[in-house]
């Protein structure tokens, strides 16, 4: 029932909400309305279908030929189901720690994870690389986590100043540790194919927390990046 009234009030354009009237208040958090989550994947796809149908006619687009018919369940699906999915709190990897049995006490850096994310205010993509490092506090974890987290922040509308420190927060968090740095890198193709259309320049941004707030520290995991 709840869906349905949703899915009446979407017709009704009462779901459009004016960015002045907004409620973000420029925390770290993506900005989500309170009604993120009223909707189940498969009416997404169905009412985002429909929209982005609307746009392709607008466009001019002839929806009857045989490359175009398919087109807007392909990217309402794409929408949900991939480049987006990291909107659904359900969708955020799991983490289990173990122990440190090596006693390792040195930073441990993975660099050069490959992301796709999508900027929020075009929706055009931003493709980079995140380099993590962090020191164990007497506890371990699996490599590929620190790439799925990475890529779980990646996987919604961005800013990359807001993901850098969302992937922070989240490692702080998930390794129970404060000593944390991670650095990106991208190209954002809002700069690269539209407006002033550069094509070399990169955007980079970087969070430090604990011991890599020590200059050597930090000089040492950047040497390790550049590497």
């Amino acid at each position: 029932m709840k869906q349905k009234e949703t899915l009446l009030n979407m017709k009704e354009n009462k779901h459009i909400v004016d960015v002045d009237d907004h409620s973000f208040n420029g925390s770290v958090e993506t900005p989500l309305r309170a009604d993120a989550f009223d909707l189940d994947d498969e009416l997404k796809i169905e009412l985002i279908q429909k929209h982005f149908k609307e746009i392709m006619l607008i466009l001019g687009l002839d929806l009857t030929d045989d490359s175009l018919k398919g087109t807007p369940n392909r990217v309402a699906k794409m929408y949900v189901q991939e480049i987006f999915k990291g909107l659904k709190p359900s969708n955020k990897p799991t983490v289990a720690l173990f122990e440190n049995k090596y006693q390792y006490k040195q930073m441990l850096v993975e660099k050069n994870i490959s992301f796709y994310s999508n900027c929020e205010h075009h929706f055009v993509p931003i493709i980079g690389r995140a380099h993590i490092a962090y020191i164990s506090n007497g506890k371990v974890v699996g490599l590929s986590k620190l790439n799925r987290i990475v890529r779980y922040f990646a996987a919604r509308p961005q800013v990359q100043e807001r993901m850098t420190v969302q992937i922070s927060n989240e490692l702080k968090e998930a390794l129970q540790t404060e000593d944390i740095a991670v650095l990106i890198e991208a190209d954002h193709l809002c700069v690269a194919s539209r407006g002033i259309q550069d094509i070399t320049s990169k955007t980079v941004t970087c969070e430090y927390s604990g011991k890599f707030l020590d200059q050597k520290t930090r000089e040492e995991f950047l040497k390790y990046v550049q590497m």
